[in-house]
């Protein structure tokens, strides 16, 4: 039966009893836990989903497959056996599991740090793979020790959440590799990788060899990786399909705010935004529009004018509220279920017009299309919605 290296050492089934006693808590505990999963005679492993869009739910991952994504992975980083690999993000979730898997099948020299904001910090040489959050990845380049061991490390994936304009430039200058990741629990983790560093560094996604990719009448992305899963997987991303294979993701059809026929595509909106604090955009009720784009910012108020006007007219919240703590889920994503209805009861409990909360920029006038009054030197309206004419936006409205 397969054994894992971990710091040079092989461990097989019989010594897990030595992982056990381990001082660091990953390896004794989390690491131990999983490996015993896996060496059980059960051809099948539990995962839980990030709850990014819902409930976390736990699902049963057939240990083939698992090693079947493994492979790809490997294949397309060209990983070699040897290699080291560090784990540092929690097991519990699918990213950390594949990463032992991966170490597992191609013979890989696992390094294990607890799961911390600064994952790198105890380190004295960097890794030649590594996997962690872009939440990670940010928090390791303010440290002078940290960004020298990240811009070290041959092949660097992120993946759990978005990345950032601010994070993709700085990762744009990095001499290796570094990646972004698509994928989910259901494909057992990533079926496509973005680069990120050097001149070939762009917005569009390469899947593995192998998967299938479609666009459903919705534009939502839809999946088919046999080795991965059986079915075919309709995601909740609006994407793009290029002539060569490639997709890039617009936003999510259920982030998207439809608000008198322009759709706006939350993440383009939080991009442009770009908040110096943690914030979120998210929709309440509008007697004219039906939505209204809504901003929560944690903590207390920056001055918003310099970066609302980075907005067009109609794509500016018309309400913002300051609240003490954004929720998330489990895994660090944002709780946009959540946000949403603490933007509708904060709606509800505030004022009409209270100072620092409540409708920061005017209400269109009623009854109009925002396009019918947006000037022509306006910011561009986000999202595949830009260039629509306003008849467009009405037949858009309609069938929405």
């Amino acid at each position: 039966m397969e054994s894992l290296t971990l710091y040079g050492r092989a461990f097989g089934p019989g010594a897990l009893p030595l992982l056990r006693r381990h001082e660091k808590r990953c390896i004794r505990e989390d690491l131990a836990d999983f490996l015993e999963a896996w060496y059980s005679p059960s051809p099948v492993v539990e995962v839980h989903s990030s709850g990014s869009t819902g409930a976390p739910k736990a699902l049963l991952a057939e240990k083939e497959r698992m090693r079947a994504s493994a492979r790809m992975t490997l294949s397309f980083l060209g990983l070699q056996k040897g290699d080291s690999a560090l784990l540092c993000m929690p097991l519990r979730y699918i990213g950390a599991k594949m990463m032992v898997v991966r170490a597992l099948e191609g013979g890989l020299d696992l390094w294990c740090e607890e799961p911390s904001g600064h994952p790198l910090r105890g380190l004295k040489e960097p890794p030649r793979f590594l996997a962690m959050t872009p939440a990670q990845a940010v928090s390791s380049l303010e440290d002078a020790h940290e960004a020298a061991l990240l811009r070290g490390t041959g092949q660097l994936i992120l993946g759990g959440s978005a990345i950032s304009a601010e994070l993709a430039r700085s990762l744009r200058s990095f001499p290796h590799h570094v990646w972004s990741t698509y994928g989910m629990t259901e494909t057992l983790s990533h079926i496509a990788l973005r680069r990120l560093s050097g001149p070939q560094a762009s917005e569009w996604y390469t899947p593995f060899a192998g998967v299938g990719l479609r666009l459903t009448e919705e534009g939502c992305l839809a999946i088919l990786a046999p080795s991965m899963c059986d079915k075919e997987i309709v995601t909740n991303d609006l994407a793009e399909l290029d002539a060569e294979g490639r997709f890039r993701i617009l936003g999510r059809r259920d982030n998207v705010i439809n608000s008198g026929g322009i759709k706006l595509h939350i993440e383009e909106l939080e991009e442009t935004l770009a908040l110096p604090r943690p914030f979120w955009i998210t929709s309440v009720p509008d007697a004219h529009f039906g939505e209204a784009v809504c901003l929560l910012v944690e903590g207390k108020a920056p001055d918003l004018a310099p970066y609302f006007a980075r907005l067009h007219p109609y794509a500016r919240p018309k309400r913002v509220f300051f609240v003490e703590k954004l929720p998330l889920t489990g895994s660090g994503k944002p709780d946009r279920a959540t946000a949403r209805a603490l933007a509708r009861r904060l709606m509800e409990e505030a004022p009409a017009s209270p100072a620092g909360i409540g409708p920061l920029c005017a209400d269109a006038p009623a009854g109009r299309n925002h396009a019918a009054e947006a000037p022509r030197s306006a910011p561009p309206l986000p999202g595949r919605d830009r260039q629509k004419t306003q008849e467009e936006h009405d037949e858009g409205s309609r069938h929405a």
